[in-house]
């Protein structure tokens, strides 16, 4: 009887901690937009990968967020004020450029150009 009741313990622990996992307090990307108005939308979503197109006029930002790995590829490039856990810094982001990041990680971003930018967010499931 005893028995019993640790195995339906360790079971009930083991199903409370696997819930835990990959559990973010941040929302994605998709679920992050800007004061309540999506910046980003699903091009193709399968077992493997999501691809999201993400847009940003001037002065639009993206709320801080969480992404899986992923790989990111600008289509039309701006001036964004980021975020992060090193801090805030501003960039020229070039059309073209190609990152990726094999972690899960986290920031914000502002649009601070007079330009729409525009990019592809590959993140690996």
């Amino acid at each position: 009887m005893k028995t019993k009741n640790v195995f339906k313990l360790a079971f009930l622990i083991a199903i409370g901690l696997s819930s835990c996992k990959n559990k973010n307090p941040l929302p994605d990307p998709l679920e992050a937009g800007w004061k309540g108005e999506a910046v980003c939308e699903v091009i193709e979503e399968n077992n493997e990968l999501r691809v999201l197109k993400c847009t940003f006029e001037p002065g639009v930002g993206h709320e801080k967020h969480y992404h899986n790995p992923h790989v990111g590829y600008t289509l039309v490039g701006g001036k964004f004020r980021i975020t992060d856990h090193t801090g805030t810094r501003e960039v020229d982001v070039p059309t073209g450029y190609t990152f990726r990041k094999d972690s899960i990680t986290s920031h914000e971003v502002l649009n601070i150009g007079e330009t729409t930018s525009v990019y592809l967010i590959m993140e690996f499931k």
